[in-house]
Order: C-alpha cells, then sequence, then structure tokens
C-alpha cells in the first residue's frame, strides 16, 4: 500500500449521530484486538466494497468514509494489509496506544475521513 492508498471504511448506522459520523467509526473495540479493519482502496472502489460488506459479510453500513495510509502515519498509526478474512481486506494498528490516546487520533481520522466525504452512501 502506498501513502495515497486509501483505506474505506464501513460506517454502522449506529456511528451516525445528528447527521455526523462519530469518532467511534475510527475507534477499535475491545473485539478487534486495536486492530481497525478496513478495505484497501487500491484493491477494491468504495460501492464494490459497500457491497461486498453487506451482502457478503452480512453486515451494517449506510457508506463509505476513508482516511489514507499517509494519514494514519502522521498519526503514527500504521496501516498494513490484512487479506487472511479477504484479499482486499487491510487493518489500522492501534497497538501501543493507550485508551486517551486511541480516542485523541479515532476524533482525528473522523475528522479526516469527514473532510474527504463520503465516497458512497447507500
Amino acid at each position: 500500500m502506498k501513502g495515497s492508498t486509501h483505506l474505506l471504511r464501513q460506517i454502522n448506522p449506529s456511528f451516525i449521530q445528528d447527521g455526523k459520523i462519530t469518532s467511534q467509526a475510527f475507534s477499535p473495540t475491545p473485539k478487534d484486538d486495536k486492530k481497525l479493519s478496513c478495505y484497501d482502496g487500491d484493491q477494491i472502489d468504495p460501492p464494490s466494497a459497500h457491497c461486498h460488506f453487506v451482502e457478503s459479510l452480512g453486515l451494517r453500513s449506510v457508506g463509505v468514509v476513508s482516511v489514507t495510509v499517509a494519514e494514519c502515519g502522521s498519526l503514527e498509526l500504521q496501516a498494513l494489509p490484512d487479506p487472511e478474512p479477504f484479499i482486499e481486506h487491510a487493518i489500522i494498528d492501534f497497538d501501543g496506544n493507550e485508551k486517551n490516546d486511541i480516542k485523541r487520533k479515532s476524533k482525528l481520522l473522523r475528522t479526516m475521513a469527514e473532510q474527504r466525504d463520503w465516497l458512497y452512501k447507500s
């Protein structure tokens, strides 16, 4: 993945409050082991990623936003390919970050994604 690679993040309907995406959309949950799941935008486009997420995986998403590998790097977060679940899968790795850092960086990622706006909306 290059610095310009878009990391496509699916937005669960519960991550929208008052019409805005919450930072929860970019915050790994305890089951994620500090690794935030996303799609490698060099391997799949936003509509196809959404279709895969909803139809193949049976999960809920109202659309797709993204941050880049370089944006993650600017926050000292590593973005890595993770093709084990499926070929286009990637992660944003929050390992080594404490709870307050995860919260702060999740908000910054959300802001970056919001500035880019929706790449796909269902």
